[in-house]
């Protein structure tokens, strides 16, 4: 409702815009919990919105003419306002454009997706950032004012606009499904809902021709194969389920369907289209086919030209755990090692589960040292876990005399 304002207000009148969002969503709670829900509840928040949008104009008009005597601006542009399915999808697309402004920052663009396309409030990016909500405000401040100075234009978006953003959006939509996927909260290390507005938006770019290409489709296919893993990465006490030991009866068949119909579309034939958004979806692909002997030398043969690609820790780290699926953890322990990233609490992690087997006192030495990195406590919770069940089958193997 804020961007499909905004395309009304522009963007210098953000503040505007967000007032009078806020304040349908305040009556729909006093009204809603005396009359019900309405059968048709976003027919009923945008009829309230348009009708404090014609109040508002009315107000400025009385100011104007009455106080300042001259007439609005903007007196008669509520006549032309109307609201349906195809201007909020279009205003959305053209506000995912707005926010990915280089003159922001990564951080500064994810917190503005959060706020102003998802709803979420400045405490739940806060979490999500694992810092205070006063330097979220700041930070968002900051970006507003980068976004109003910007003159981009929500009515429409041009081939040039589209051009020069779509792989700052395309990584920003990424960012965002990966806070979910791997969230950073202190006490949730997924959420669902981060990873649902990340398909969402990727979807709207789908829906127009300029934002249809191979890359849109290829990160929109690599979050159907993740997010088809949900449900199983996670107990009922939260703590995180390693691929290995996932209930695959719990996956979600029609979103690899889904995530194979979009890598599949993700080449249009005229060109060989090698982004980390395909190769990842390729990565996540060969996760979800159970079947295949040789899944786990395709895997390894893709994180190889990943890292190629764009080298970051987990990607090294990730594709180390593959060569150990192929190669043995013995092999994979002295690869891991090369690495030396000692304070990643996703080293520990791995050398814990690499030496988990043949060395559990090596084992818990990492998997304590992992305790110590991370900030999750439900990730601490998981490895503690771990830990008394490396104990457990160490005294058993080596029981204490008697």
């Amino acid at each position: 409702m804020t961007v499909v304002l905004c395309r009304h207000f522009g963007l210098k009148h953000m503040e505007i815009a967000e007032d009078i969002a806020s304040e349908t969503f305040l009556k729909a709670s006093e009204n809603w919990a005396i009359g019900g829900v309405p059968e048709n509840p976003t027919a009923w928040l945008y009829t309230v919105a348009k009708n404090k949008i014609k109040d508002y104009f009315k107000n400025l008009s009385v100011f104007e003419t009455k106080i300042k005597s001259k007439p609005p601006e903007n007196s008669q542009s509520e006549h032309d306002f109307e609201f349906n399915n195809q201007l909020i999808s279009d205003s959305q697309l053209a506000m995912i454009f707005a926010v990915c402004s280089p003159a922001n920052s990564t951080g500064s663009q994810i917190c503005l997706a959060l706020q102003i396309l998802c709803g979420f409030s400045v405490e739940e990016i806060a979490n999500a950032f694992l810092t205070k909500p006063e330097t979220i405000k700041k930070r968002l401040q900051r970006a507003k004012t980068s976004l109003r100075n910007d003159n981009f234009q929500l009515q429409s978006l041009n081939e040039t606009q589209i051009k020069s953003r779509l792989d700052t959006v395309l990584k920003t939509l990424y960012l965002l499904f990966n806070e979910g996927y791997f969230s950073k909260t202190n006490n949730q290390q997924i959420r669902k809902e981060l990873c649902s507005e990340a398909v969402r938006l990727t979807l709207l770019l789908t829906e127009n021709p300029l934002t249809n290409t191979p890359p849109t489709h290829a990160l929109l296919a690599l979050m159907c194969f993740q997010s088809s893993r949900l449900e199983a990465r996670m107990n009922p006490k939260g703590e995180v389920i390693l691929f290995n030991d996932q209930d695959r009866s719990l996956w979600d068949k029609s979103l690899i369907e889904r995530g194979n119909y979009y890598l599949v579309n993700a080449t249009d034939g005229s060109a060989n289209w090698r982004t980390k958004y395909h190769l990842e979806a390729g990565i996540a692909y060969w996760h979800t086919t159970p079947t295949d002997a040789n899944k786990w030398q395709h895997i390894l043969q893709l994180y190889n030209q990943l890292i190629l690609i764009e080298y970051s820790p987990i990607t090294a780290l990730n594709r180390t755990f593959a060569f150990a699926k192929v190669y043995g953890n013995k092999k994979a322990i002295a690869e891991a090692e090369k690495l030396n990233l000692t304070g990643n609490h996703y080293y520990h992690e791995l050398l814990g589960y690499l030496y988990s087997d043949t060395n559990p006192l090596k084992a818990i030495e990492h998997y304590q040292r992992a305790i110590g990195l991370t900030k999750s406590e439900t990730e601490k919770q998981t490895l503690t876990t771990e830990i008394e069940r490396l104990t457990q089958k160490k005294n058993h193997e080596h029981p204490s005399p008697g």
